[in-house]
């Protein structure tokens, strides 16, 4: 190709889309708006998500629920490897939004880019590890054997944070999807194109069409419905607003949602601890009789 024509040559501009049900749809409004870099420049323009997004969102989470909480614990730690392996294939695209979304130099991007792919693997080695840890066998007084054991909440909303785009993000879907639970997350409004590419990234691998849906657009719309939502077992609102994220907390008491409360700080650069896989995840307890107890111990 001669320089000339190299010249010539027309820019294509990418559509980012949703990602909803292991599909790439428009939102159903029609509408978009203008994402911007920190420093005012046009990026690109993504979906603007209306209600009935989000309740379609719901139905492909739940309808996603029954295989992803149904598979070996094993098999889901090596589907969420697989991701990661896929992130690591897409990393210069990421450095770059991530970037251009939070105002970092390539340097300092490319160290957020890395420590959101080792996030990802931390969390696809727990998959399998989990239930050891908050399960187990309890002591009963009589003639019972009673076992507890770790199983998902169901579907979880998550309403994304705003400041940290790519590894925040990292931080609140994959522990939620690691313990079994399907997820719609709303991205961060003013820097949502690294999540949508994520969408693109979760298509490719062998994560089912449903278990991670992306949203964009403005929580304030969004969430409302979400949190009401009669089928969203539960819901984490790292991302709200305080005065949104009191009218979600309310919302969300009409079917007993589990909810996470935003924290004053989130450092995802520390240690993430247990504390968010734990979080989405319902104890379930067995009691299994053994037999009567006479002198010589238990008969079975």
């Amino acid at each position: 190709m001669s320089e000339k024509s190299e010249q010539q040559r027309l820019s294509v501009f990418k559509t980012y889309k949703l990602y909803v049900g292991g599909k790439f749809p428009r939102s159903e409004s029609g509408r978009v708006y203008a994402v911007q870099d920190s420093k005012g420049k046009w990026l690109a323009n993504a979906p603007l998500s209306s209600r009935k997004d989000g309740r379609d969102a719901v139905v492909a989470a739940r309808k996603a629920f029954g295989g992803w909480s149904g598979a070996t614990a094993y098999n889901r730690g090596q589907v969420l490897y697989r991701v990661a392996e896929m992130l690591e294939g897409r990393r210069d695209q990421f450095v770059r939004e991530v970037a251009e979304a939070e105002g970092l130099s390539k340097s300092k991007a490319a160290a957020v880019v890395d420590a959101a792919i080792d996030r990802w693997v931390w969390y696809a080695g727990w998959t399998d590890k989990i239930g050891q840890v908050v399960g187990g066998a309890n002591p009963v007084a009589g003639p019972f054997l009673n076992l507890s054991t770790p199983e998902p909440t169901g579907v979880v909303a998550v309403v994304a944070p705003q400041e940290s785009s790519f590894l925040g993000l990292v931080s609140v879907i994959a522990p939620v999807i690691a313990t079994g639970n399907t997820v719609v997350v709303i991205a961060g409004e003013a820097s949502p194109l690294p999540a949508l590419s994520l969408g693109e990234v979760l298509a490719t691998s062998d994560v089912p069409g449903g278990v991670v849906n992306v949203l964009s657009g403005k929580a304030s719309e969004i969430a409302p419905s979400l949190a009401a939502h009669q089928d969203v077992n539960g819901i984490d609102l790292t991302g709200a607003e305080p005065a949104l994220a009191k009218e979600l907390e309310i919302a969300a008491a009409d079917n007993l949602k589990r909810v996470r409360r935003p924290q004053p700080v989130e450092d995802f650069t520390a240690d993430p601890g247990t504390d968010r896989l734990t979080y989405f995840l319902e104890t379930k307890t067995v009691w299994h009789p053994t037999g009567s107890l006479g002198a010589s111990g238990s008969s079975y």
